[in-house]
């Protein structure tokens, strides 16, 4: 068929992309050195990230960086031995909520033991600035490199928060002055180091942006070589409308296109998922610089308020409350909601994961219809009194997708995993909640189940999926391969042994298999135990 393309012509075209942004594709350099190196990682199973045939042999560290790859002696103040392991630059998760969670677990704990040295935040529309607290890109930066942290990170600046700062939570038209000035913000804070601008526009008050003038707002980050990652206005009944706005957004600008989290959500819409690959397939053949991000579950998590109309959710927190407490506009709401939960296939596929009240911490775990059980309501009824008293933020899980689909979509040469969770930790107030698994578990679910169990694809191609592409993407300098001059951000783990541990029941739980983490050369977990060190800088 003429407008087929082959996974050969993907990966091909997926180098070259690669390359033009600086990425050496160089073959591994089998040398000798004399030079006494900080760290050698020796009999080591080496994947460079970048689709290569491994090689074995030793890595060595030097100030931070790759110094030599090749047989390498003895001359190091720290020898680690691989023992025949996996030896793969860091885990680089394009799609994170961490944010302002890496205050309260700086170590990175979920993400750090899954092999992970890079998280990307601010996405889905939502990054903690502008704020109060934070008015720009650099003043956040500022606050988290105060202290030693785990991981690296960067951050997208959120449409949505964007948009409430500059022209309110209310569905009106931005004025020119006011898309003048959001411009303007977005110039500065990609200076300042912003990955470029997400959309959540499932979500208010960035759903109330058309799509002139998002692409306005995508010129700005394509003229600083941005990436534009979109959570698409619809998931469910009209994601191919979705998808061909996002389409033409990124064209109009001229923009890089992440797809965040691709799904065709719903038992009705399953069989749409190969038409949305062919529709990406042709964007990226007519020259749109287009990818797409995936994590291994079929369960999603957000917030309970999506069971609120668009509109009804404008405003302030109170006012949304007030419409739940008004019987004729709560009747309304209702409707809506029902005819959501009937779409996912009814109460038992929802489920509470966290609230605030300590009253309602009882139902954390459980599905809606249990819950509604437990207080003599019916579904709707439940939610909208776990709503009032909850001051609308509430979360849950969702379990609406199809197994088949996530293997579609994680094995396409365009696909990447990527957790849409955050960074958590068994201690402290953070453990308190129950998380998406996603957040522990993404990558080695991914290298474990999908890579060694499913046989989807051939180790090559998983790590480079993990690794080289993700910054490839982003238009990371010296990351995401290991290559000489390259940040030593590098995972020892056992490919016959990496697993996800961490369930829906008891998310908390650490993955199995990653052995040694280094971040800029920094060794920080040993032998699967923190050393005690942070590496991690914020880009």
């Amino acid at each position: 068929m003429a407008n087929k393309i082959s996974r050969r012509g993907f990966i091909k075209s997926s180098l070259l992309a690669g390359a033009a942004l600086g990425f050496g594709f160089d073959g591994l350099a089998n040398i000798r050195v004399n030079n006494r190196f900080d760290t050698i990682i020796k009999n080591g199973v080496i994947y460079s990230g970048n689709l290569r045939e491994p090689v074995r042999g030793d890595l060595g560290i030097k100030n931070g960086k790759i110094s030599a790859i090749g047989d390498l002696g003895e001359s190091a103040d720290v020898t680690v031995d691989a023992g025949g392991k996996a030896v793969s630059p860091g885990f680089i998760d394009i799609h994170t909520h961490t944010d302002s969670n890496l205050f309260d677990a700086p170590l990175g704990d979920s993400k750090i033991y899954q092999g992970v040295t890079l998280d990307i935040g601010g996405n889905c529309g939502d990054s903690p600035f502008p704020s109060k607290k934070w008015e720009s890109a650099g003043k956040f930066f500022d606050d988290l490199r105060s202290e030693g942290r785990g991981i690296n990170y960067g951050s997208f600046l959120g449409q949505g928060s964007l948009r409430s700062r500059f022209v309110g939570d209310n569905n009106v038209p931005a004025t020119a002055d006011q898309l003048k000035e959001m411009k303007r913000y977005i110039d500065e804070q990609m200076e300042m180091g912003a990955t470029g601008i997400s959309c959540g526009l499932e979500y208010t008050p960035g759903s109330y942006a058309n799509e002139k003038e998002i692409t306005e707002l995508c010129k700005v980050v394509a003229k600083h070589n941005g990436l534009f990652a979109i959570h698409m206005r619809n998931e469910d009944d009209r994601v191919e409308a979705a998808l061909d706005e996002a389409i033409r957004i990124a064209t109009g600008a001229g923009v890089k296109l992440q797809i965040s989290h691709l799904k065709a959500q719903n038992a009705a819409n399953w069989h749409k998922a190969p038409d949305l690959l062919k529709r990406i397939e042709k964007a990226k053949k007519a020259g749109l610089n287009i990818a797409f991000d995936r994590y291994p579950y079929i369960a999603f998590s957000t917030g309970m308020s999506t069971f609120i109309p668009i509109n009804d959710r404008q405003g302030t927190t109170e006012e949304v409350v007030a419409r739940l407490r008004d019987t004729e506009q709560s009747k309304k709401i209702g409707d809506y909601a029902k005819s959501r939960i009937e779409r996912l296939g009814g109460p038992q596929n929802v489920v509470v994961t966290s609230c605030r009240q300590p009253q309602n911490k009882r139902f954390i775990g459980l599905n809606v219809e249990e819950c509604a059980k437990l207080t003599s309501m019916d579904s709707w009824e439940f939610i909208r009194e776990l709503l009032i008293e909850e001051n609308a933020n509430v979360d849950i899980i969702g379990f609406a997708m199809r197994e088949e689909n996530v293997k579609l979509f994680l094995s396409h040469p365009l696909g990447m995993p990527a957790s849409d969770g955050s960074v958590y930790s068994p201690i402290g107030r953070l453990g308190e909640s129950m998380p998406h698994p996603r957040s522990y578990g993404t990558f080695p679910r991914f290298f474990g189940k999908y890579c060694r169990d499913e046989k989807l694809m051939s180790l090559s191609e998983a790590v480079h999926k993990a690794t080289a592409l993700p910054a490839s993407r982003l238009g990371l300098r010296k990351r995401g391969l290991l290559e000489i001059g390259y940040h030593a951000d590098v995972v020892v783990f056992d490919s016959e042994k990496i697993i996800d541990t961490a369930t829906f029941a008891s998310p908390h739980q650490f993955a199995k298999g990653i052995e040694h983490v280094f971040v800029n050369g920094i060794y920080t977990i040993k032998e699967g135990k923190p050393t005690g060190k942070l590496g991690g800088v914020i880009l």
